[in-house]
């Protein structure tokens, strides 16, 4: 995320740090590759869930792209695939609506003191000799047997006018189930999927993304954004955030008046749900460190080119990262974190869903809000 109006070399290293992070895994349904880099930041503020078996039948993979620090990344990665477990809806089928509220969860449970603690242990700041003093003065009484995640606002301490993070993160999440996927997104990270189109006569992989990045321009970002009484300047909200929604960023959602969705910056997702079939062979959940230096098109034809001799998804992903990694600090693109997830289906031998349930057209100029609704009818 580019944090700060003007970016001063300050928050770059000398040396870009190219370790990366990668992991591989599979279920019968699907195989998934990620990796991550630092690059040429001072620190690391991505983070990323995947977990192919989240209960048996459903896959969740995420990507969080913190700014002015990493915890409320960390928070994400932790906690709200378990959000999406937790809710009601999700045991009656309703994923649409359990994904939403566990992204606006997220934001009521860094508030007050046990919010405060996590935030502080995620950060590394507890280490300290009274922090450690203070978080065992005032852990969760242990004799409540069911201490759920849900109780989080009625521990009383120190901190418990704790208002959350002036931190924030984006989230972008894909959830698989059967041949449903649902994408949630709130913020500048991105998921795209390749489904094979016709041009001409040949077949090749067309790219479609499934989220819109969330920039304050954006006529409804900034409707919402007027009327919850901000302002944007030179494309930051308030002059200084370039994205619309987020997870965090409590300073720009203290309006008492006005509920969650409809604060200077929400949490909101735009969820869009589409129906998988034979023609779709990936998807791709990545920060904007990668969109940045890569369109959705490019990124798909390059992952396709990769795959015709790399089986090995994270190496795919590896092999991005370098390629979208800046030579310098000079231009700004390609010098931010990179974090990516890929994920392939397995093809079925007979698949129900045909292309007419989501076709390329429907999916190129896609209303997330417009899916949803018609998901839940």
């Amino acid at each position: 995320m580019n944090w700060h109006i003007q970016e001063g070399m300050g928050i770059y290293l000398s040396t870009p740090k190219t370790e990366k992070f990668s992991e591989d895994g599979e279920n019968g349904r699907l195989r998934y590759g990620l990796s991550s880099m630092q690059g040429w930041r001072a620190t690391m503020e991505d983070a990323h869930a995947a977990y192919p078996d989240l209960d048996g039948t459903t896959s969740f993979f995420g990507v969080y792209d913190g700014h002015g620090g990493k915890v409320v990344a960390k928070f994400c990665a932790k906690y709200l695939h378990q959000q999406v477990l937790k809710h009601e809806a999700y045991a009656s089928g309703d994923i649409s609506t359990s994904v939403q509220k566990a992204f606006f969860r997220m934001d009521e449970m860094m508030r007050g003191q046990r919010g405060w603690r996590e935030l502080a242990i995620l950060g590394d700041k507890i280490n300290k000799f009274t922090g450690m003093i203070e978080g065992l003065i005032w852990s969760p009484r242990s004799g409540d047997a069911n201490d759920h995640v849900d109780n989080w606002a009625f521990e009383e301490g120190p901190h418990s006018d704790f208002s959350g993070p002036t931190s924030g993160s984006t989230a972008c999440v894909a959830v698989i189930r059967n041949n449903q996927l649902l994408v949630a997104n709130a913020g500048d990270s991105r998921c795209v999927i390749s489904r094979k189109g016709q041009k001409n006569v040949a077949s090749f992989m067309q790219a479609y993304n499934l989220s819109r990045d969330h920039k304050p321009e954006l006529e409804a970002e900034r409707e919402r954004i007027l009327k919850a009484g901000g302002f944007i300047h030179a494309g930051r909200v308030n002059g200084s955030l370039n994205l619309a929604r987020a997870i965090g960023d409590m300073e720009f959602k203290q309006n008492k008046f006005l509920p969650a969705e409809k604060q200077i910056v929400t949490a909101s997702p735009d969820i869009n749900i589409v129906e998988l079939c034979d023609d779709d062979d990936f998807i791709v959940l990545a920060c904007d460190g990668i969109w940045d230096c890569m369109s959705s098109q490019q990124l798909v034809d390059f992952v396709h080119e990769q795959l015709n001799s790399e089986s090995k998804l994270s190496t795919v992903c590896e092999r991005v990262l370098d390629r979208c990694l800046a030579p310098s600090t000079a231009g700004g693109e390609g010098c931010d974190n990179m974090t990516m997830i890929l994920v392939q289906f397995n093809k079925p031998g007979e698949s129900k869903a045909s292309t007419e349930s989501s076709s390329p057209s429907e999916l190129a100029g896609v209303d997330p809000k417009s899916e949803e609704t018609e998901s839940k009818q």
